[in-house]
């Protein structure tokens, strides 16, 4: 559906969203899938994996470093993997797209391999900055060579053998963190990461699964996670839960369409990502959780979502690493609620896909809404439950979640919101309009 949709398109009110929906597989769980059955000796499958741009960038790296990918007429995943250590040179850039997870990741993994590679991206992941992965897997012994800025492209020239460090995260990502640890499976000795804020822990989770010789402690410090280089991974049968990241433009858009109840399926409940619905509940949401269980070592359960009328909080720091990529929908969230909503501590998202804090406040004003800009957030005063005005032509900045938000903002304006560019959905959701239609049908 994307790929008809070059020159935007426009969302406007459709009435109450009813239904269940099947969400795709978790993204930053996909990722990790395919890079850890890459390193292990034998063959893993994988289903449920989401088949977006980004994580099909992971796929085309991992088969450019070695390792067999494939999938089946079926949709389950089949990875023959070459082992740690075992990574082949790649005979070309390996082409991340969009996809800022890829690009970390995969920075540690050949961080501690014989291989040199040049990482490049399109014009919104060249922008991003890498620097606060370049510092530790330099101080590891690897030796990466960035444009201007830290960014892409780049080129990293593995270290063999490289050298076990203990790293404080200076600023609290899972991403920096996993790429740490992924350097650290085939460096000598243990690698030690000091986590003073816990983020997501799926790279530790699926870790232990492979195999790999990975602690977990508790000290007054924070969490210390450590890996005892040059494992061995053992291949798995995984299934990869619902992505908690997609859930969010659901939740919040039954939440605020007026006779709304929608069931979402298999929504994965990790602690480490639930602070959305932490923070909607706050607000009066009507979220209720059923058939919880276990998916492939992952919590899950099928999420229940109602129209209730949302009142203005101040949203708590602590909760930004558990919804880091959610706070452009909880904006929206937000801009219909009753008073003043205040979304602080979030900082980080300034360098995701695109600046999400100006771009955010930029399309939420065009539509009509109040903001003041703070430069880790945004203050933003709700219509108190009314539809605001839209109207507006949105620029997403090549960014999936902006399109993906503003359209969820379309459904509750006077007047139809324009993404001027759906493209960059395909990267995360690429069935998000196909799920909008069934959910709430096209007026028009």
């Amino acid at each position: 559906m994307i790929a008809s949709l070059p020159h935007g398109i426009a969302i406007g009110p459709r009435g109450a969203l009813r239904g269940t929906l099947a969400l795709p597989g978790d993204k930053s769980i996909s990722h990790r899938a395919l890079m850890f059955a890459g390193l292990a000796i034998g063959h893993s499958r994988i289903h449920g994996l989401l088949e977006g741009e980004d994580v099909l960038a992971t796929a085309a790296a991992m088969r450019a470093l070695g390792a067999r990918v494939e999938c089946d007429a079926g949709g389950v995943w089949h990875v023959d993997g070459v082992g740690v250590g075992g990574l082949l040179q790649p005979e070309r850039a390996l082409d991340m797209g969009n996809s800022g997870t890829s690009t970390r990741l995969l920075m540690g993994l050949l961080a501690s391999h014989r291989v040199t590679a040049t990482f490049i991206g399109d014009p919104s992941l060249s922008a991003r900055p890498m620097g606060r992965v370049i510092d530790p897997l330099s101080r590891m012994g690897a030796d990466i060579t960035a444009s201007p800025g830290g960014r892409l492209p780049l080129m990293l020239r593995g270290a063999l053998p490289a050298v076990p460090i203990e790293y404080r995260l200076p600023v609290a990502s899972a991403q920096v963190k996993s790429a740490v640890l992924l350097a650290g499976l085939n460096t000598p000795g243990i690698t030690r990461i000091v986590e003073p804020v816990p983020t997501r822990d799926h790279s530790e989770r699926m870790l232990a699964g492979f195999g790999a010789h990975l602690t977990v402690d508790e000290s007054m410090d924070g969490r210390i996670i450590s890996i005892h280089g040059e494992a061995e991974l053992t291949p798995q049968s995984i299934t990869v839960p619902g992505d908690p990241s997609s859930a969010a433009f659901w939740l919040v858009a039954a939440s605020i369409v007026p006779g709304s109840e929608i069931t979402i399926a298999n929504a994965c409940m990790n602690p480490t990502r639930t602070g959305l619905i932490t923070a909607l509940r706050m607000m009066g949401a009507d979220i209720a959780e059923t058939n919880r269980r276990d998916m492939g070592g992952e919590q899950v359960a099928d999420l229940v979502v109602r129209h209730a009328p949302l009142k203005a909080i101040e949203v708590p720091p602590e909760l930004a690493p558990n919804m880091i990529d959610e706070y452009p929908v909880l904006f929206v969230a937000a801009a219909m609620a009753d008073g003043v909503t205040v979304a602080r501590g979030a900082e980080e998202l300034r360098v995701k896909e695109s600046d999400r804090i100006a771009v955010m406040a930029a399309a939420l004003r065009a539509c009509g809404v109040l903001i003041a800009e703070h430069p880790d957030g945004l203050s933003i005063t709700g219509s108190g439950g009314d539809p605001i005005a839209g109207g507006a032509t949105i620029a997403s900045k090549l960014d999936h979640r902006i399109a993906m938000s503003m359209a969820v903002a379309g459904l509750s304006a006077r007047a139809p919101v324009t993404i001027d560019d759906a493209r960059p959905v395909a990267t995360s959701y690429p069935g998000f309009f196909a799920t909008l239609d069934a959910l709430a049908p096209s007026l028009d």
